[in-house]
């Protein structure tokens, strides 16, 4: 079974969407045998660095709501956030552009370790607040990663390496006339939108290895039982009336 997802380092659903999956995954039977690919949407690609607002003013000003009201609305997803395992510190995260982000992510791919770094981008922006467009944050998350600093630098950069391969995620997101994030396909066939519970991720596991891995039921369109063109245990004889 394959997963792909389309998510963004600065969703927050992103994340807890994640977090989900992976606890339906835990207590699914087959989990070995799911292979989850992350693919690349920048939810404000053209969206500016970090110039110094806080979250909460970014989300008010895009909104058109108050500066108190967006931060209800983050305190809201924080709680969201804790259900699922995870810490949110909405006060002093870096709200910025992620396409560097998602390039190194494709390195990271390239590297085997695409799972790691998807993990360490979004514990880096949502936990420990670090700017994640800064080359040299950048650097030091693909270090902990296990990917060679100086290397990553090079490919941050060189502002073409992996940019191809983002734009490519990004197509096909338009072509599936994906929108919004947290997106997950499964398996080119199924689709689930936003960050689900883990009882809805685990039904939809279930649901789908048993569609794909059970033998089809096939109904006989024959005018009678076809015993008499049959041949059964070896034998052609034709059975008597």
């Amino acid at each position: 079974m394959k997963i792909q997802v389309w998510s963004d380092f600065i969703c927050p659903f992103c994340y807890i969407g994640k977090s989900r999956l992976e606890a339906a995954l835990n207590q699914f039977a087959y989990k070995n045998e799911v292979e989850i690919e992350y693919k690349a949407f920048e939810l404000h690609p053209n969206g500016p660095i970090y110039n110094g607002k806080s979250i909460h003013e970014a989300i008010a000003e895009k909104y058109g709501t108050t500066d108190e009201q967006a931060k209800q609305m983050n305190d809201h997803i924080g709680q969201q956030a804790d259900e699922a395992g995870l810490n949110f510190n909405f006060d002093s995260m870096k709200p910025t552009n992620t396409f560097d982000a998602h390039r190194l992510a494709k390195y990271a791919k390239e590297k085997g370790l695409e799972a790691e770094i998807t993990e360490n981008l979004l514990r880096a922006y949502f936990t420990d607040s670090k700017l994640i467009s800064d080359h040299d944050v950048l650097a030091d998350i693909a270090n902990e990663t296990g990917i060679n600093r100086d290397d990553a630098m090079k490919v941050l950069q060189d502002s073409n390496r992996f940019a191809n391969d983002v734009l490519i995620d990004e197509g096909i997101a338009q072509q599936y006339q994906i929108t919004g994030v947290p997106y997950f396909i499964i398996n080119n066939k199924y689709a689930i939108s936003g960050a689900q519970s883990p009882e809805t991720f685990a039904s939809a596991l279930k649901q789908v290895w048993e569609e794909e891995n059970s033998a089809p039921k096939l109904q006989n369109l024959a005018n009678d039982s076809g015993l008499e063109a049959t041949c059964i245990n070896g034998s052609c004889a034709v059975p008597e009336k």
